[in-house]
């Protein structure tokens, strides 16, 4: 849900800088849209070992 509102934001936020004729402005707007690889959280690794459950 974030997600959407946070794209709806951005894209009225765009359309506002296009209708005052800021258009390189706008479309800068919404290449920044686009996520980045950094942005995403990094997992972390087990330092344990995992135990092995078998089905017999």
């Amino acid at each position: 849900m974030k997600k959407l509102l946070k794209k709806l934001e951005t894209s009225m936020v765009a359309v506002a800088f296009a209708e005052a004729g800021e258009f390189e402005t706008a479309r800068e707007i919404m290449n920044e849209e686009k996520p980045r690889k950094t942005d995403r959280p990094t997992m972390q690794k087990r330092t344990y070992e995992r135990k092995e459950i078998r089905a017999d």
